[in-house]
C-alpha cells in the first residue's frame, strides 16, 4: 500500500515537471515567434497590441505631457549581438550607436539685451504653403518675421489647395494654446483678427526669398504708414539661413522645437507607435520618398514601365504650380536627385550590416507600385511596419483622411526613432534631421545618391556583387554621414544671387551653431554658462 503511494507521488512528480518545462518552452517561443515569421503570417498571430492598463494611463498623460525635449535613448535597449554573413562578423553595437554628441545641447534662452514684445504696429496674417514640414518651418519664420517687424500675429492659416488636398486647421494639426502661450514672452499671437479689421484693406505681400532682418525692418515695416494689416501670401524660406541676430536665430528654434508641438490627439497616438515599434527592439524609421506626387515631381522614372512614367509626366504638366516640365530622369538620377528605390534601399541596408531582422518602421505615404515595388525589399527586411499595421482601423481613423496629420505620425516615430534613414533629401528629410540634432545628434544615415547608383547600376549590368567587398565600401561612403555635430554648411563657393542663398544648408536641418552650446570643459561642470563651438 505505501509502495503504490509513492509510486503515485512521483508519478505526478514527474507530470507537473513536464508542464513546467512545455510551459517554458512555449513562453520562450512566443517572445520570438515574429522573428520567425514574415509578416503575413504574424498577421494571423493574436493582437499583441492589447496594451496592460498601465500602458493606457501613461497614453492618456501624453495628451498633456512633452517628452521630446531631451533625448532618452538606454545603450540597456542596444542588441548586443553579432552577425556572421558574407559581409564578416559584425558588431551590432556598433551599428546602433548613436555619433558622440560632444557635449552639445540646445540653448534658445534669448541674449539679455532681448526685450518682451513691444506695442504692436499691426497684425500678420500668414498664409502656409505646402506640406506639413514645409508648413512648420514657414510657420516658425514668420514667428521671427513677426517679431522683426513689431507685429501681431495671428494664428497661421494652414494650405488647404496643396497636392494633398488637406482640410486641416491649426488645431487640428498643433497644439495652439500651447504656441500661443509659450511664445508670449516673444511675439503677441491671437487666435483670429479683430472684428473690426475683418474688412479692412491689407497689404497682400510676397516676402521676398531668404531674407535679412534690413529687408524686414525697411522695406515691409514702412508698410504699416499705410496699413493695419499685412498678409504673407507665402511662408516658405522667406528667412535667410545664415547672418541674421543670434536673438532671432534662437527664436526660430524655441518655436519649432519647443512652441509647435503637435495636438494632443496627434502626440498620444504617435508615442502609441513609438511603443508598439519598441517591442520588436531597437528600430529604423525608413523615410521612403516612393510616392507618386515626389516621383512626378522630380521626373524620375528609373525602374518604372512606360506606363507608369507617362502616368507622371502627365501628373507634371498638369501640376500649373510645378514650373519644371521637361526633365530627363536618367540625367536627374546621375546626380543624385531622385529618391533611391525600395530595392536599392533593400541594397544599401544589407551592406551596412543591417540583419533581416531588423525592425524597419516605413515612414510614407502609399508607395508608388504597392506591394510588388516592395518585394525586393521585403523580402531582405521581412519585419516592415508602417502606421496601417500598427494601429488599429478605429485607431487611425481620426487621422486618415488628413495627409498633414498622417505625415505628424510619422515625423514623431522618426524623430523618435534609434536610426534615421530617408531614401531622399525633402523636406521631411530635413526637418527631421535638424530635429534629431537638436536633441543630441541622434543617428541619422544620409545615403549618397550620387555614388551610390553607380554601384546600384553596376549590380545590375553584373559588374559588381554584393558581398563583403561591397558593404566595406558602403560602409566607407556613409562613415562621416551619421549626423555627428558639424557647423551648419554655408554657400558654394562661386555662386550668386538667389543661387548662392539655394545652396546653402537650411537652418532648419542643422541648427548648429546658432541654437546648440557645447559646456566649455569638464573641469567647468557646475558652471552654467555654455558657449558656442568655434
Amino acid at each position: 500500500m505505501q509502495k503504490k503511494r509513492w509510486r503515485k507521488l512521483g508519478l505526478m512528480r514527474l507530470m507537473l515537471t513536464c508542464a513546467i518545462a512545455l510551459i517554458s518552452l512555449v513562453a520562450l517561443l512566443s517572445a520570438h515567434l515574429h522573428l520567425f515569421f514574415p509578416p503575413s503570417q504574424v498577421s494571423m498571430l493574436p493582437d499583441p497590441y492589447t496594451l496592460p492598463m498601465q500602458h493606457e494611463i501613461r497614453y492618456q498623460k501624453l495628451s498633456r505631457e512633452r517628452s521630446w525635449i531631451q533625448p532618452h535613448f538606454s545603450k540597456s535597449s542596444l542588441p548586443d549581438l553579432k552577425l556572421d554573413s558574407a559581409n564578416g562578423s559584425l558588431d551590432l553595437n556598433k551599428l546602433w550607436k548613436h555619433p558622440p554628441n560632444r557635449d552639445f545641447t540646445p540653448c534658445v534662452e534669448p541674449s539679455s539685451s532681448y526685450l518682451a514684445p513691444q506695442e504692436t504696429r499691426g497684425y500678420l496674417l500668414v498664409h502656409t504653403n505646402g506640406g506639413l514640414n514645409q508648413m512648420r518651418a514657414g510657420i516658425c519664420d514668420m514667428v521671427a518675421v513677426a517679431r522683426i517687424i513689431n507685429a501681431t500675429l495671428v494664428v497661421p492659416e494652414l494650405d488647404k489647395r496643396s497636392f494633398w488636398q488637406d482640410s486641416s486647421n491649426f488645431s487640428d494639426v498643433f497644439d495652439e494654446d500651447y504656441f500661443i502661450t509659450s511664445l508670449a514672452n516673444d511675439v503677441k499671437i491671437i487666435k483670429k483678427l479683430p472684428k473690426e479689421l475683418m474688412t479692412a484693406t491689407r497689404a497682400v505681400k510676397h516676402f521676398r526669398s531668404w531674407s535679412g532682418v534690413d529687408y524686414y525692418e525697411q522695406e515691409i515695416a514702412s508698410l504699416w504708414n499705410d496699413y493695419q494689416v499685412i498678409r504673407a501670401a507665402k511662408s516658405d524660406s522667406r528667412l535667410a539661413n545664415n547672418n541674421l541676430p543670434p536673438d532671432i536665430q534662437k527664436l526660430r528654434c524655441s518655436a519649432c522645437y519647443q512652441a509647435l508641438r503637435f495636438s494632443p490627439r496627434i502626440e498620444a497616438m504617435g508615442k502609441l507607435l513609438v511603443d508598439r515599434m519598441r517591442s520588436y527592439g531597437p528600430y529604423i524609421a525608413l523615410h521612403l520618398r516612393y510616392e507618386k506626387d515626389m516621383l512626378a515631381f522630380s521626373g524620375c522614372t528609373h525602374d518604372l514601365s512606360i506606363e507608369e512614367a507617362n502616368e507622371l509626366t502627365a501628373i507634371r504638366e498638369n501640376t500649373s504650380y510645378w514650373k519644371v516640365k521637361d526633365i530627363d530622369s536618367n540625367e536627374q538620377r546621375a546626380k543624385g536627385h531622385c529618391p533611391l528605390t525600395p530595392k536599392e534601399v533593400g541594397i544599401l541596408l544589407s551592406a551596412l550590416g543591417f540583419p533581416p531582422t531588423t525592425p524597419i518602421y516605413i515612414a510614407a505615404g502609399e508607395i508608388y507600385g504597392g506591394d510588388n515595388r516592395m518585394a525586393d525589399l521585403t523580402s531582405r527586411f521581412p519585419i516592415l511596419m508602417r502606421k496601417e499595421k500598427l494601429a488599429t482601423v478605429e485607431e487611425l481613423d481620426p487621422f486618415i483622411n488628413h495627409a498633414s496629420q498622417m505625415a505628424a505620425l510619422d515625423y514623431i516615430v522618426s524623430v523618435e526613432s534609434d536610426i534615421f534613414i530617408p531614401s531622399y533629401s525633402g523636406n521631411m528629410a530635413r526637418a527631421v534631421e535638424g530635429h534629431r540634432r537638436f536633441l543630441g545628434h541622434r543617428k541619422t544615415i544620409s545615403p549618397d545618391r550620387k555614388l551610390l547608383v553607380r554601384i546600384f547600376d553596376k549590380i545590375a549590368n553584373g559588374t559588381m556583387k554584393e558581398g563583403k567587398k561591397l558593404s566595406s565600401r558602403i560602409i566607407e561612403i556613409h562613415k562621416r554621414r551619421q549626423g555627428s555635430p558639424r557647423k551648419r554648411k554655408g554657400p558654394i563657393s562661386g555662386t550668386k544671387g538667389t543661387d548662392r542663398f539655394r545652396s546653402e544648408e537650411p537652418f532648419y536641418v542643422n541648427p548648429l551653431p546658432d541654437c546648440l552650446c557645447q559646456k566649455e570643459s569638464t573641469e567647468n561642470e557646475n558652471n552654467t554658462n555654455l558657449v558656442i563651438n568655434a
